[in-house]
């Protein structure tokens, strides 16, 4: 009889290591699976990242060469001016 329930505590005991290691092993790959979709959103979160700098610095560019051509042209309406006022002066004399 103590053989019988020796041998049966042990079979149990068994049983029980045998759910647990399953259980854990369960888990390591659930684990395992939310490593890697982390790493998945971390990369589209660093080629978003990536994105929008490539956006800002394409802003910026087009920012500076909108500047230069607002520059440019005023520039060219005061040499307009200057031209103009050029103009005036020469004729001021001849009508005296």
């Amino acid at each position: 009889m103590k053989t019988q329930a020796f041998r049966t505590l042990i079979v149990a005991g068994a049983a029980v290591a045998a759910l647990s290691v399953a259980a854990c092993s369960k888990k390591a790959e659930e684990a395992n699976t939310a490593a890697a979709e982390a790493n998945t959103a971390a990369a589209a979160a660093d080629s978003a990242q990536d994105a929008a700098a490539a956006s800002a610095n394409a802003a910026a560019d087009a920012a500076a060469t909108a500047g230069n051509a607002a520059a440019d042209a005023g520039n060219a309406a005061a040499a307009a001016g200057n031209a103009a006022a050029e103009a005036g002066n020469a004729a001021a004399p001849a009508a005296h």
